[in-house]
């Protein structure tokens, strides 16, 4: 009889990208267990905005929005598993998203970005569409005269991230997966053919692991001999309080969510492992949604967070198996919402089989030491 601190695979994260992929193997039959360190830790899914975002993705990378825009498309297929094994619509939503911008040289720095992007070599073309004022406004009433003009692109869209995580952790368990929260993973060994994972005053055999603990990934994956170079990068987020539905379209600083509540956010900031917010950002986010819609300026903010992006150095997910210690896995990236149709569908069958598939090599943090040496 298998012990009951014994399973075929572990996953240690219960995040949005741990719970992606711990889905996605529990539904292939495997007997899973989910590590999950609990609200102490540094959790990027309790603070994400909720896009389901391809746009302005993998400059640098074109495999980077190839797999984005493979995500975005499989998304409706998760969002039906996840209403069919947990009852709960993720309230997903693809009308395609809006970069607007309110200068023309922010505009013009934009269209240069897309299309740096989309004439790099093996880029599964996307397209966009550049629209001034006059364009923006028949499709997004209520803009302010400052937009001077933006960027669309119809793969784009959103979620309620919540509703997600909650989703894909009823969905794992209903598939068999054992969750098993406040468990902090202070050790990895591998004994034999086993992988030992040390919690406190607890330990846990598996067969195969999967490094997904966000920012504790730094710290864990060389105990596997793969290099996680990950570190944190602050967002604050403005939540508006629920008004008459008047945005149809996600914007990439500006939502309105199925609540009818409206999220102000993308500050970029290297605060370290400092997650409190600050008055100068927030006035920043404050000030740019009503030059954006100034009827904005009369809606009251509820309340405010902020949250720790998990950042490689170049931006990309690192998606890697050992070679010293095969059977370990280490996933990470900053998109957890906007890839975890990849993850549950794509990525949690390729661990699964037992090896990445050639889509998933150039993830690899050995790019990372291609870089350095460069």
């Amino acid at each position: 009889m298998t012990s009951p601190d014994e399973f075929d695979i572990a996953v240690v994260g219960g995040g949005l990208v741990g719970g992606a992929i711990g889905y996605g193997l529990a539904k292939s039959g495997l007997h899973v267990a989910l590590l999950d360190e609990g609200d102490i830790a540094y959790r990027a899914s309790r603070g994400n905005f909720g896009l389901v975002w391809v746009q302005g993705k993998g400059l640098g990378l074109a495999l980077y929005s190839n797999w984005t825009q493979l995500s975005a498309r499989r998304w409706p297929e998760l969002a039906a598993l996840l209403r069919a094994d947990a009852n709960i619509d993720v309230a997903l939503e693809q009308p395609g998203g809006f970069h607007l911008c309110l200068s023309e040289r922010e505009l013009e720095q934009r269209v240069q970005t897309l299309t740096r992007l989309v004439a790099q070599p093996g880029l599964e073309q996307y397209p966009f569409e550049v629209l001034d004022h006059a364009a923006l406004a028949e499709r997004i009433p209520g803009i302010g005269s400052t937009v001077v003009g933006g960027t669309y692109t119809r793969l784009d869209g959103h979620v309620n991230a919540l509703k997600l995580l909650r989703a894909l952790h009823m969905g794992f368990l209903k598939h068999g997966g054992v969750y098993l929260p406040n468990t902090r993973i202070e050790s990895v060994q591998r004994n034999g053919e086993r992988f030992m994972l040390e919690a406190k005053n607890k330990t846990f055999r598996t067969t195969k692991i999967v490094l997904a603990s966000g920012l504790g990934n730094a710290q864990l994956a060389p105990q596997v001999g793969i290099n996680a170079p990950v570190r944190p990068q602050r967002g604050q987020i403005l939540v508006l309080e629920r008004v008459r539905r008047f945005l149809h379209h996600p914007l990439a600083t500006l939502r309105q969510t199925d609540e009818g509540t409206l999220l102000v956010g993308d500050s970029q900031e290297e605060a370290g492992f400092n997650d409190s917010v600050g008055m100068a950002i927030l006035a920043t986010l404050a000030d740019r949604a009503v030059r954006t819609f100034p009827a904005l300026r009369d809606v009251r903010v509820n309340r405010t967070w902020a949250a720790l992006r998990v950042m490689s150095p170049d931006g990309f997910p690192i998606y890697e198996q050992s070679r010293a210690q095969p059977g370990a896995f280490l996933a990470t990236c900053h998109s957890g919402v906007t890839l975890a149709a990849a993850h549950t569908l794509e990525l949690a069958p390729m661990i699964a089989a037992g090896e990445l598939g050639s889509r998933l090599h150039p993830f690899s943090a050995e790019r990372l030491h291609v870089q350095k040496a460069a």
